[in-house]
């Protein structure tokens, strides 16, 4: 198949002020607000980029969903393999999804299980409280904890219950006695688990003398209840214990002293899996070359070795080399996504290679498994998430996690003459329609960014941050906030200079990606309010770059680790000299306020903030200021419905507001503002006003009689 010469690639320069763009694209700036954009790149961003990061832990960090339960609309292709993790029954764990797991397999866990200094305080949980929510990072052996939980009480049972089983249901199913697992509990914004449903599992549980453990990744949908925090066992003590089982009554010193164990135990943190995977490849060892061997190419090095080798293979055809590369961008999503965007780099290959010859792509070749094959990888079906709901689909990933950074750091670090292919094929993804193709392209750029940044940005990522079109400059961010995370050099200070940077579109990007990067990284939110601020205090800010700035500052907010910190930090700008500083201060707080996803701020206040005092008096202040400045009272009283409208339904939110709002009183103006806005408010959806309404009233005039309904 003979494939078409490229249209003339178009100039993404801009001049420096900030153009008439297209309607559609206006529209599309819009309608994706800040919090959408963040849920949509953690939603897409592959597990090798969050595993290299060492400030990511598990699928939640600073508030941000890494899931599909974080709220992401349109196609969502998630990574990432469901299995028990630190011990061998991967397998027959899926075979037993529902029903009493044979005690044969919990033996044999119990053999090569490693208690970790989280695991005594949570089984003296479940011991007194019969449930236990045990919420971990992905791979860290959290199920397999929950099985032991209940090995060590002795229950004469185990039940695994089926994940399907909703928060509601919970308690119905618990009919047996003995111990009851419920692994890998899907929540989210419409389905969490509450603390109702916990007191109604543990009441059942004592009917029958039962126990429960649900494990989670670490989630922002449980609401009223604290889970046990389960981290992981060092690997050390995995790997001595998965040898004794290996080689019973031998001597393991002596293969815990060998130069490739040494090796292995000294690069860091290895998940239980990789630790028991490495024993046996320990446990096999007989002294001779070969076997040395083996352990030796367990490594990272040999991971990079293997890179090496298959870009320099000259046995290895073009194609053959567009899809190693190709499966490195999109590892852990559907293989035919792989397969497809790799014969258009290959074309790229072609052009490069020979610019005389039309490239051709042949309409069949090897079958799927065999591509897999050669590429070390592997391939099965998974239900693939949607918003229409689950898909079976074929999902391609490499053996090792590593290989994916390994493979692209290889071939923009050693094949320099490659690069105009791979930036070609990279701006090629970043236009593509679908936001799981435009996030990989972030992912890979990211890494190479952290091999080379210069290039990188020269290349690739300026060019996107000055484009005219709303797309690429959200790679941009995207890209520059993945970079951040797997700590490439100079960015903060590259996005600190863009922030207040000459060029509008350069602004736009810096701004956005600050507002991407502080939910997963809490510990910049200081540093970048200061960016956000110094960019309000130049002035002269278009309208469309004012909204990106207060959505930017309200993110700052979404931070829960940091959200005491930030509101102090936001009541020191009220007393800023410049105007714009203060007002970006109020417009971020009022944006944070006016939304009521789980673990808005509103849900935050009612659970931690309220029973902070200096906290509980920035939250005060802010709002006091924000209802009694007329550029932003219509702005917070919005708000304020929507704290209203969450109290409604949530009691801890409504003692919270009856707690919040005689401390907005201080005037009589304040009063009277209040009174009327209540009042006057009616439901959502234009109904008579909320029963709760009249509850917040009394707390403003208690020596008044309740008002009539209207």
């Amino acid at each position: 198949m003979t494939v078409p010469p490229p249209a003339e690639p178009t100039p993404d320069d801009v001049p420096r002020q900030e153009p008439h763009r297209a309607a559609e694209d206006e529209e599309q700036e819009r309608t994706q607000e800040a919090r959408a954009a963040q849920r949509e790149l953690v939603a897409h961003t592959p597990g090798f980029i969050f595993s290299e990061a060492a400030s990511f832990g598990g699928s939640l960090v600073g508030g941000a969903q890494h899931g599909v339960s974080g709220g992401v609309a349109r196609d969502v292709f998630m990574g990432g393999k469901t299995e028990i993790h630190h011990h061998t029954m991967a397998a027959a764990s899926a075979a037993y999804a529902s029903g009493e797991i044979p005690q044969a397999d919990l033996d044999a866990l119990s053999a090569v299980f490693v208690e970790s200094p989280a695991f005594a305080s949570a089984l003296a949980r479940l011991r007194e409280e019969r449930v236990l929510v045990l919420a971990g990072a992905h791979a860290t052996g959290r199920n397999a904890a929950a099985l032991m939980l209940l090995h060590r009480l002795g229950v004469p049972a185990v039940h695994a219950l089926s994940s399907e089983t909703s928060p509601a249901a919970l308690a119905a199913q618990l009919a047996a006695p003995g111990g009851h697992v419920l692994r890998d509990l899907p929540l989210s914004r419409n389905r969490p688990l509450r603390d109702p449903h916990l007191h109604a599992a543990r009441d059942q549980l004592k009917k029958v003398d039962g126990y429960l453990v649900v494990t989670i990744e670490n989630s922002p949908f449980l609401l009223g209840a604290t889970p046990s925090r389960w981290e992981p066992p060092e690997p050390a003590a995995v790997l001595r214990a998965h040898l004794a089982d290996h080689r019973r009554g031998e001597d393991i010193e002596g293969l815990l002293s060998l130069g490739p164990v040494r090796d292995f135990l000294s690069r860091g943190a290895h998940r239980p899996a990789e630790a028991a995977r490495f024993a046996a490849e320990v446990a096999g060892y007989d002294g001779s070359e070969e076997a040395a061997a083996r352990l030796a190419d367990f490594g990272q090095a040999a991971v990079e070795q293997q890179c090496r080798e298959w870009l320099s293979d000259p046995e290895a055809t073009l194609r053959d080399k567009a899809f190693l590369i190709s499966l490195a961008v999109f590892d852990q999503a559907p293989y035919v996504l792989a397969a497809e965007l790799a014969d258009k780099l290959y074309v790229h290959f072609q052009r490069l290679q020979h610019p005389e010859r039309p490239p051709e792509i042949p309409v069949f070749g090897l079958a799927a498994e065999t591509r897999l094959e050669r590429a070390r990888a592997e391939g099965e079906v998974r239900d693939e998430a949607t918003e229409w709901g689950s898909v079976p689909q074929f999902t391609a990933y490499f053996r090792r996690e590593n290989t994916p950074s390994a493979l692209l750091t290889e071939v923009w670090t050693g094949h320099p003459s490659a690069r105009p292919a791979l930036v070609a094929w990279l701006k090629e993804l970043a236009r593509d329609g679908r936001p799981v193709v435009r996030t990989r392209a972030a992912a890979a750029t990211a890494l190479l960014a952290r091999a080379d940044l210069p290039s990188a940005v020269a290349l690739l990522i300026s060019g996107w941050a000055v484009s005219k079109s709303f797309g690429p400059r959200v790679t941009a961010a995207n890209t520059l906030t993945l970079a951040q995370l797997l700590d490439a050099p100079v960015v903060l200070r590259l996005l600190t200079q863009w922030c207040t940077d000459s060029h509008w579109a350069r602004r736009w990007t810096a701004i956005r990606a600050f507002g991407l990067l502080t939910p997963l990284r809490p510990d910049l939110a200081g540093p970048a309010l200061s960016a956000l601020s110094a960019r309000a205090r130049a002035g002269g800010s278009s309208p469309a770059e004012a909204n990106n700035l207060i959505e930017s500052t309200a993110l700052l907010l979404s931070v829960g680790a940091r959200r005491g910190e930030m509101l102090s930090e936001l009541v020191r700008l009220l007393h800023h000299d410049t105007p714009s500083v203060r007002a970006l201060a109020l417009a971020g707080f009022v944006r944070a306020c006016d939304n009521d996803e789980e673990n808005a701020l509103v849900e935050w206040y009612a659970t931690t903030g309220m029973y902070e005092p200096d906290t509980a008096r920035d939250l005060a202040t802010l709002w006091r200021t924000a209802l009694g400045d007329r550029a932003h009272t219509r702005g917070a009283l919005e708000a304020l419905h929507t704290w209203v409208y969450v109290a409604e339904h949530r009691a801890e939110s409504a003692r919270a507001l009856e707690y919040l709002l005689p401390a907005l009183v201080v005037t009589a103006d304040d009063h009277k503002r209040l009174r009327h806005e209540l009042l006057n408010l009616r439901a959502p959806d234009g109904g008579p006003r909320p029963p709760i309404a009249d509850r917040l009233i009394g707390v403003l005039t208690p020596s008044t009689a309740e008002p009539s309904r209207s």
